[in-house]
């Protein structure tokens, strides 16, 4: 039976355990299917960055529970082992509840959670902790727990000690070790994409030889065997004939998950890739672009001098269906404006200008306004936000007639968290739709049969 990595909290190591399974595994030649919880993109892609089969998300909110457990089945049993890798605290979900949270994943998979605690400064302080967690909710199991920056035999023997009466086996201690640190940024990790440092696999596997009990711990990454199809019909989305759609993908934009472009391939939609970072044009047969989220703010500069490619967005937004999430929305505007207030020129598809701002993060509940290419009017789908940059209207000389520009557009939905009010967001036309919000079509039968309308039309 395979596990959830979880902990207390964020911060605790729990990607830097999956990790080290994983290498483990791959140098074992054992193939392991890794899941994230919840809509992370930059976890994920450090789990599939290392040789193993890509790591899948996991996520109740946006994707349901019938998909999720279809989803779980349908990739682990192809593998060995599988793994997931939880998110923030165990039981940390939907604004102040647990829902969505690993424990609620895991609940729904009925599998048994390993829990990795930062030992640091403490030793009888953690018992509370452990048993506070194995006692909030009997439904849970935790059968494993794994002890983080434990620097010295004595600090190891000391909490062996303090455990030595609990139903619950130790599986490790993890000394401190800068080589098998991740680099941070704002977003959370450093992309793979985007680092010169990457995972020394080799070296990874041997810290897991030396400082997990690796025997017992393979116990609970044995993958279940019930094969099973994800529960979105492909059927009623395949496509003759179709279109095809090019993607904005390289190191600037790779905010996405690869179970959108493996739907999009099996009803039939060829798929292109485009690299703005490349100064590439975009693809002559393509009918529809997505320029999904990503880094563009660290690239302004590179991207306000790719000129081939913004002359082939303005050219192609005159005849082709942009969807734009994020980052990708950011640079249909006019400039961003980097931290040290330099203008960067964009597209000039969009009347406004990007600028740093606070966090605005989490999920995001949406309903359509009208009828637009996303969404239809009073149509409910759910999505998620999560950026560091707000926009604001800026006019460029180009754009000399503010009323005649502002009317072009609209906004496709409203928008709200658990916790606030509604308000209108986003950009959108019949052929455009540019948005902060993430979603995630694949399980979402409403948005994506929207969406492979949008692309499935004749623009010219």
């Amino acid at each position: 039976m395979p596990c959830v990595i979880s902990s207390p909290s964020t911060d605790c190591g729990k990607t830097t355990l999956s990790l080290l399974i994983s290498c483990w595994a791959f140098s074992k030649g054992i193939q392991i299917q890794t899941f994230k919880v919840g809509p992370d993109y930059l976890d994920q892609q450090q789990l599939s960055s290392i040789g193993q089969p890509i790591c899948r998300n996991l996520d109740i909110f946006l994707s349901g529970n019938e998909w999720v457990r279809d989803n779980f089945l349908k990739h682990s049993s192809k593998y060995e082992f599988s793994l997931i890798e939880g998110a923030m605290g165990l039981y940390d979900g939907l604004g102040s509840t647990t829902q969505s949270s690993t424990a609620n994943v895991a609940k729904l998979l009925d599998i048994p959670i390993i829990f990795i605690v930062n030992a640091k400064g403490q030793v009888a302080s953690l018992l509370p902790i452990v048993r506070g967690f194995q006692d909030f909710d009997n439904g849970l199991s935790i059968k494993g727990i794994i002890f983080n920056n434990v620097n010295s035999d004595r600090h190891k023997q000391l909490i062996k000690e303090v455990f030595k009466n609990e139903d619950i086996k130790i599986l490790g201690f993890l000394p401190s070790d800068p080589k098998i640190s991740l680099n941070k940024a704002n977003l959370g990790l450093i992309s793979p994409l985007d680092s010169c440092r990457k995972v020394d696999v080799s070296y990874f596997a041997s810290f897991a030889e030396q400082n997990l009990d690796v025997l017992s711990l393979s116990k609970f990454l044995k993958s279940p065997q019930n094969e099973i199809s994800n529960s979105l019909s492909k059927k009623a989305f395949k496509i003759e004939n179709s279109k095809p759609i090019a993607i904005a993908e390289d190191k600037i934009f790779h905010f996405q998950y690869p179970e959108t472009k493996e739907f999009l391939r099996e009803i039939g939609i060829n798929l292109i890739s485009w690299s703005i970072f490349n100064d590439e044009e975009i693809p002559y047969e393509a009918s529809s672009l997505i320029i999904p989220g990503g880094f563009p703010e660290k690239y302004a500069d590179h991207i306000s001098d790719s000129e081939r490619s913004l002359n082939s967005l303005r050219e192609f937004r005159k005849n082709g269906f942009i969807y734009a999430e994020c980052g990708g929305m950011m640079i249909l505007g006019d400039f961003i404006k980097d931290e040290n207030g330099n203008n960067h020129k964009m597209s000039g598809i969009l009347p406004f200008k990007s600028r740093k701002s606070k966090l605005s993060v989490g999920y995001r509940y949406l309903k359509g306004l009208s009828d637009a290419p996303i969404i239809k009017k009073n149509q409910k789908i759910r999505g998620h936000e999560f950026h560091y940059w707000e926009i604001e209207s800026s006019f460029s000389e180009d754009h000399l007639i503010k009323k005649e520009y502002e009317n072009e557009f609209s906004s496709p939905w409203k928008i709200k968290s658990w916790e606030t009010k509604y308000k209108n967001e986003g950009w959108s036309d019949k052929k455009l739709h540019a948005s902060w919000v993430h979603l995630h079509l694949p399980s979402s039968p409403e948005a994506a049969k929207n969406f492979i309308n949008a692309t499935q039309i004749d623009y010219l």
